[in-house]
């Protein structure tokens, strides 16, 4: 804790006085550009993968990166989707999963979370993405259905993402985009869901188009 301290002190000293201006207009309200749902896990640090500042990003993170179907049950995942899609009106909704995720590990493995009774339910919002693992990977290696598995899971999430009743309606006046990530710890690559072909691709490819856009918009500015 005293590193953390410090740390604090750094920022108060350091870092705020340079970034002065932009925490004075944070102050007045937040328009953040996505909801980011991401994993729990230390090593996922979703500001450094993005490259973003405060105030860019509305960020919910839970193990898995799970997102549960809307049901009349009113619990933090759902509130905060409500909150950044209605109130705060993102335009964008990304679900991160990520390499090494013991959640998804887990999910594979259910009978080695019997002492954590309630991470075992939690992770019963991946059971479809499982079963989808187990019928169509049985040759593939224990790596490869891992990954796999990242992949059915974030394609899930998004699928109970539009079970979310604000969610569906953005969606249905073509307002709000979803995007399904994975995150590679060890080599820092990122792979983007392609709906229409039904893979994943890298963030440079996926978004070759908008990012050639924003070049250009910036070049102009």
């Amino acid at each position: 804790m005293p590193r953390f301290a410090a740390g604090v002190v750094r920022f108060q000293n350091e870092v705020y006085p340079e970034k002065k201006d932009l925490f004075e207009q944070l102050s007045k309200g937040q328009e953040p550009e996505a909801l980011f749902i991401a994993c729990s896990d230390s090593r996922v640090e979703t500001a450094m993968i993005t490259q973003t500042q405060p105030g860019d990003l509305f960020i919910v993170r839970n193990a898995g990166n799970i997102v549960p179907p809307h049901t009349s049950h009113t619990g933090g995942i759902t509130a905060s989707i409500e909150f950044a899609v209605a109130a705060l009106q993102v335009p964008h909704i990304v679900i991160c999963g990520h390499t090494e995720c013991g959640a998804m590990k887990g999910a594979l493995n259910p009978d080695s979370l019997d002492s954590l009774p309630h991470v075992k339910e939690w992770l019963g919002y991946s059971s479809a993405a499982v079963e989808i693992v187990k019928a169509l990977g049985e040759n593939l290696n224990e790596e490869e259905r891992m990954h796999k598995l990242l992949e059915q899971n974030v394609i899930l999430q998004l699928q109970h993402l539009k079970t979310h009743p604000k969610v569906a309606m953005r969606l249905a006046k073509g307002d709000l985009s979803l995007h399904g990530w994975v995150y590679d710890i060890k080599t820092g690559g990122v792979n983007a869901y392609d709906e229409k072909q039904d893979k994943f691709l890298p963030v440079d490819v996926r978004y070759a188009a908008e990012m050639a856009k924003l070049a250009t918009n910036g070049c102009a500015a």
